[in-house]
């Protein structure tokens, strides 16, 4: 099955970053890449997004975060049956937390900070996964 060019531009994002700033420079990433994006603040609000129904291709998810971390929401997003492709993202990269991390659920993770090249793997990953099924 072939994709369209625009392809992309139908690709959606959820940022979740307690860094106001962080989740501005990702979301203008993801926007330069044709990708959809939302950013909320904290795994809480991650949770509550999707219990109304939204739904992304792709969710960024800081590890360190208030009210709930980037482990318990992506456990719990997992839990509540969601298959989007998450990344975890984050500047501490100390093993056994990486592991941790990974094991909660994740699909891939990244060190802070995400660039366009790191973005455009992730993205066209979620392509070919796409296009495989």
């Amino acid at each position: 099955m072939a994709l369209p060019d625009n392809f992309a531009s139908k690709l959606t994002a959820l940022v979740v970053d307690d860094t106001e700033i962080i989740r501005k420079i990702h979301q203008k990433m993801l926007s330069s890449l044709g990708v959809k994006s939302q950013g909320v603040k904290n795994g809480k609000e991650a949770l509550e997004i999707h219990s109304y129904g939204q739904k992304f291709d792709l969710i960024l998810m800081d590890k360190d975060m208030p009210i709930m971390n980037g482990v318990e929401a992506t456990k719990e997003l997992r839990a509540m049956g969601i298959c989007s492709t998450i990344v975890g993202v984050s500047s501490h990269s100390m093993e056994e937390e990486i592991v941790k991390f990974m094991e909660a659920g994740l699909d891939e993770y990244q060190e802070k900070p995400l660039n366009k090249v790191k973005l455009s793997s992730i993205i066209d990953k979620i392509k070919h996964n796409l296009i495989s099924k």
